[in-house]
Parts: C-alpha cells; structure tokens; sequence
C-alpha cells in the first residue's frame, strides 16, 4: 500500500508502523498508510533553525516576496493534479478550488506585501523618536526574524488552504515551517508538498512536513519558535497550557471552531434582493465543504416576524442540493473527511435535538449520487429552529461541524446582537442589510465579539467574496471560544514572525541600522548631483545643497494664476484680520514646486519618472522677500524586479525633500518616490 510520508530534514521518509489509513471520503477504499511515528522531532525543529532559518534570513524582503511569486506561478501551473487528489477528501470542485487555489491565492497576495517592506532582511517600524534637546539622540524600532521555528498543527477540512495561508506569512518574514496536517487528509497536503520540493524554489529546511499524529512534535519548542493551532478549542487550550510553552514564552497563536452567526437586518423584507441574497449566503455556508469551515454559519438569526418565511426559502434551497460523488455532474455537495467526523456530527446532533426542533434533514434517509452511502462519510443538511435561545442555550454551546445550522427568532436589533455575542466569541459574523445604519449599529454592538464581520447589500453582494471567506490582507481569528489568534491580515501577519527591538544612539548610527536617513544625521554632499547617478551608486544620506531662490510677490501672483489657487490668504493682503498670517503667504505648493525647480538635474539621465509625494508638510510660513533653499537627501532605496526580459532593471528610491529659510528652519518637509535606472540591465 502507498505510504503517505514525511519531509523532514530534507528527505521524504515513512514513519514507523500504521497510525492510520487513509480512506477515500466517497468511496471508503484505502489511499494509503500514514504514520509518524519514530521521527526525531528535537532534530526536526533544529534541522529547521540551522539549515531553513539563516538561508531565510539571508534573504531580503523583497527577495522572499519574489520566492513566493514564483512559488504560486508554479503551483498554478500543474494546479489540475491537485483536483483529483482533492475529490478523495470528499470536496466538490468549488470546495476544492476554494482550498487549493484559494492557497495559492494566498502565496500571490503575500507576495505583493513586500511593496509594504524595505529592501533588508529585516523591518524598519514606524518613525524615529526624539530623545534629547538637541538631536543627538534618537530612538527607533526595527523588527527582525524570530531565529526560531514555526509549527502549524493544521485541521482536516482545508489541507491546501490551511497550510499556504500560514506558511505564506512566516516564509515573507524569514521564518522556518514545520506543517502538521490532519492525518485524515494529510495525503492530500503532502501531493502538494512534493511538488513545492522538487521545484526547489525554497531553500532546504524552508519547509518540512509531518503527515502522522505528530505525537511529540511539541516537546522541544523553545524560545523564539511560534506554534499556530486550528481545531478544536478543547484540544487547543490543552496545548497551549502545556508548561514548557508557557515556560519558554513560545508564541502559541489559537483559531478555534466557533458558532458562527449570520443575521438578516429588521429591514429586510421577502421579495427584496437582500432577502434573497441572505437565504442564498446561508445555504452556501452549510453546504460548502458539507460544512466543515471553521467560518461556517452555524446561528441564523432572523426578525421574528420573518422567521416563517427564512425557514420555508431555506428549506427549498436545501432540497434541491444533491449529494455524492463530487466527480459527478450535478453533484453540489461531497462527504465529509471521514467516518470519524460522521460519527462526532451524529453525536452532537443529537445533544441539539433535546432542546430544538429539526425542520430539515435526517442523517438516515437522504439520496447520494454516484456512490454507495454506507461506504463513504455522506451526511444529510440539517436545519433546526430554536424559538427559545434565551432558554434553550445548546445551540450556543454545541458545534456541529457539519452542514447543520439552527433558525433562530430576534425581536430587535440589539436582540440579534446579543444572541450573536451568546457564541462566547466567533470568528466571524454577518449582517444583511439594505440600511448602511442598521449596519453600522450592529458593528458597534458586536464587533467586540467577532473577528471578523461582513455587511452585505445587493450592492456588494455580486463582488462579495461571502461570509465565510477569510482573506489574506485582513485578519483571521477572534476572541473568546474562536481562540483570541489572528492570522493572516496582510502586513500585520508578518509582523507576528518578527522580534520587535528598541534602539538607540546617534542618529548617524540609527541610519546605518536602518538604512532610512533619520533627521539629524550627516547629509555629506555629493560629488555627483544625485539625478546623475544610477540606482546601484546612490547612497542613504547623501545630499545635494540647492542654490536659494528668494520668493516676491509676482512669484506668489504667477503661481496662482497659473495653479487657479486664488484662496485669500495668498491674494488678498486685506483680508488678513483674525487669522495667523502677517501678510500675504505664499502657496504651500508652490514652495514644493519651487523647491523641485531647485533640486531637479533637467538632463537626461538615469531618473525616469517621478510618482508621488509621501509625508508632504508645510511647517513655516513663506512670506515676499523671504530666502529658501533645498537640502535633498537620499532617504530610502528599494530594489525592484524586471517584470519581463524587455522590461528596464530599476529600483524605487526615497528622497527626502527639505526646503529651509535663510534663518535655517524649515518651511516644507516632504518625502518624493523616484524610479530610477541600475548600471546593471541584466538583473
């Protein structure tokens, strides 16, 4: 029989003995033998430390964000061979394209964050602070990559999905991965794996794999390593309690299933598109992935008057939703995982039942497609009503993971809210809504008891990527029982791999460490004026010392007849009274042109395009007769990819723009964004 096996110290090998067989979810035949058992996790984690750690952290932000690019075109490529293997986990093909290319969408949307980061290994954060009188003395942070190991102990229901989302993260911020799949459907996890390896677009130790129970995978993490955990809270808090975590200050990150809610506005009445829109959303979330998503809608909470009318639009919907063989056209909904995941749904469905009503559904008599139901792990939708959720509190408290979910009455708005916030924390919640108020109010309310939270119109509904979809650039977790993590969030999710350090010193030093020109450093001059010299031979604090221009009136006359600006205070020296100024000003704007007149070399050269302004302020009123000069200074360089052979190899470079009186105090301040061309075409 195949063996599903591990990756790990840069080898694939199978664990000793049988911990599990792997099944098809449809069909119930045997895939293969899985098993862990006998690696040597100490060596496992280290070999992640020594080998994958410092060849990430070699690499800059920019270098890792072109890996993950090129990992995702990859992965594109052969993405039809995915599917196959998919289908024996029970999804659908839209199951499946949500965790497989919904993965490799993840890849793409982390690669585009090194736009957000500098051209280091490492993150500069925020703005420096002044820490004496006289500048001498500055603070700033930065962050570097954690010099441990990432473990994720990923669920069964998202194989793909569940593993790029978070390796995604920690592989941009230079960090090390130990995965560790469901067992259940870990097959499919490793097929993907083996093709990440063999593309060797990671370097070695980037990236290993355990596909068994993984028993004992959590015993040598140490300070510095971060553990990530999806599945069940019970089993989470477990590990996250254990002492040597504790002890060791390992970061433990905890997503949790939750009792998700999903709550149609008091506005709404049937016949409207938000009725429609709603009813759909809600049975798309109890049968996609038959289910199995942490996000799922498990609460549908609905005005009370219109409950009868939810119940029956719902229960239609739910009838014409076939099941079975995903392979097989017309099919809308596959298996679960497994036998096991059957048998724990029965289990809690059973526990609801004692305090609701089913109005929907029997895990007994229902059709399946092109398969044999007592071979595989079909189950039927199932949909319960619960008139009492003030009293009957099962439904507040019991998950099914599975595609069930409970109708539940609200008698006003902060009613829904309080029901919703009755889940003890969620990892996302929803409202429909045609009122932008009602939505907003409900936001407030319950904001402080889910992760996340969608408001749907007919307006955004079309573009809508749906209740239980976690994206990549916006936070993924909740509190309370959905685990009080975060994942993902776009730059945010980085920064959780990153050690976050103070430092101080001259601002000559910070520069250095920083490679961002801080206020109060040396400005040497250049030899050469700056828009003469390629990206490569530019460096951070060199500054070119403008001629100085003393502004008249007509400078101030032309500048607003040409720009438009007429605004009084730069035109009308009599209408002055009661304001700050003591005569005629001149535009802020024309400070900052003048000041681009001053410091730009007209010549061709290697600057091929100006495209913004950052940090732009004026600080100091220009007044007729008053003298500026510019201080332009090389703040910042960020190296950027050649997008084809034909295209120009060029970097973005910052340049901070100071324009000062003849008193030497500064009148604007404002950073500018230059494309500029290497000496080196080939790169």
């Amino acid at each position: 029989m195949q063996q599903i096996q591990n990756y790990v110290q840069g080898e694939w090998v199978s664990g000793q003995g049988e911990e599990l067989i792997a099944r098809d979810a449809i069909h119930g035949t045997e895939i293969g033998i899985v098993s862990s058992a006998g690696l040597d996790y100490e060596a496992i984690l280290d070999y992640g430390r020594k080998v994958g750690g410092p060849a990430l952290r070699k690499m800059t932000f920019q270098e890792r964000g072109r890996m993950l690019k090129a990992l995702a075109l990859h992965l594109v490529k052969i993405k039809d061979q995915f599917y196959e293997t998919s289908f024996k986990t029970g999804a659908t093909k839209i199951d499946s394209w949500v965790d497989i290319e919904g993965g490799f969408g993840n890849l793409f949307a982390n690669a585009s964050l090194r736009r957000q980061f500098p051209d280091l290994p490492y993150y500069v954060d925020g703005s420096h602070a002044p820490l004496s009188k006289n500048g001498t003395f500055i603070g700033h942070h930065i962050m570097v990559p954690k010099r441990g190991v990432a473990i994720h102990i990923n669920a069964f229901n998202f194989p793909v999905w569940g593993m790029l989302e978070k390796i995604a993260v920690n592989l941009m911020a230079g960090v090390p991965a130990v995965v560790k799949p469901s067992e259940y459907t870990s097959f499919l996890t490793e097929h993907v794996v083996r093709e990440i390896i063999a593309s060797k677009i990671l370097p070695e130790g980037a990236l290993q794999l355990v596909t068994g129970l993984g028993r004992g995978i959590l015993d040598h993490v140490t300070t510095g390593d971060t553990v990530t955990f999806t599945g069940s809270a019970a089993t989470g808090k477990k590990l996250q309690a254990l002492p040597h975590i504790i002890d060791r200050s390992v970061t433990f990150n905890l997503e949790a299933d939750s009792l998700n809610a999903s709550v149609l506005g008091p506005d709404v009445e049937p016949g409207m598109p938000e009725f429609d829109i709603f009813v759909k959303e809600v049975q798309r979330e109890i049968t996609t992935k038959a289910g199995q998503k942490c996000t799922a809608v498990r609460r549908i909470i609905v005005p009370e008057d219109k409950i009868d009318a939810v119940q029956e639009a719902l229960i239609s919907r739910l009838q014409k939703t076939s099941i079975g063989d995903p392979r097989m056209e017309g099919v809308r909904m596959g298996s679960l995982a497994s036998s096991i995941q059957v048998e724990r749904l029965a289990e809690n469905i059973a526990r609801l039942k004692n305090s609701q009503e089913v109005v929907y559904g029997d895990l007994r008599d229902f059709e399946v497609m092109g398969a044999q139901k007592d071979k595989g792990a079909f189950v039927s939708p199932t949909l319960f009503r619960n008139d009492n959720p003030f009293t009957n509190t099962d439904v507040h408290e019991v998950e099914c993971f599975g595609p069930v979910s409970t109708l539940i009455p609200y008698k006003g708005l902060a009613e829904a809210a309080e029901i919703a916030n009755m889940g003890k924390g969620s990892l996302v919640s929803s409202i429909i809504t045609a009122d932008d108020k009602i939505g907003r109010e409900y936001v407030v309310e319950a904001a402080h008891m889910h992760g996340r939270i969608m408001v749907l119109n007919a307006k955004s509904a079309k573009e809508s990527t749906g209740h239980g979809s976690p994206m990549p650039l916006l936070t993924h977790g909740g509190p309370g029982r959905a685990g009080g993590g975060e994942e993902m969030g776009g730059k945010r999710g980085v920064l959780h791999y990153l050690q976050r350090t103070a430092i101080q010193g001259h601002p000559d030093t910070i520069t250095e460490i920083t490679q961002v020109y801080q206020p109060g450093a040396s400005r040497p001059e250049a030899e050469k004026h700056l828009f003469r010299q390629h990206f490569e031979e530019l460096k951070v604090g060199e500054t070119v010392y403008t001629h100085r221009h003393t502004v008249t009136d007509a400078d101030i006359a032309s500048f607003a007849q040409v720009s438009g600006d007429n605004f009084y205070a730069h035109v009308d020296a009599t209408s002055l009274e009661g304001t700050i100024f003591e005569g005629k000003v001149a535009h802020g704007y024309y400070v900052l042109s003048k000041a681009a007149g001053m410091f730009v070399d007209p010549r061709k050269g290697p600057v091929l395009l100006n495209y913004g302004i950052d940090e732009c302020r004026f600080t100091k009123p220009v007044y007729p007769g008053m003298t500026i000069g510019v201080k332009f200074t090389v703040k910042e360089k960020i190296d950027q990819e050649k997008r084809s052979e034909d295209d120009i190899a060029k970097g973005i470079v910052k340049f901070n723009v100071d324009v000062y009186d003849e008193e030497g105090e500064t009148v604007a301040l404002a950073t500018i964004l230059t494309m500029v061309k290497k000496m080196d075409q080939s790169v």
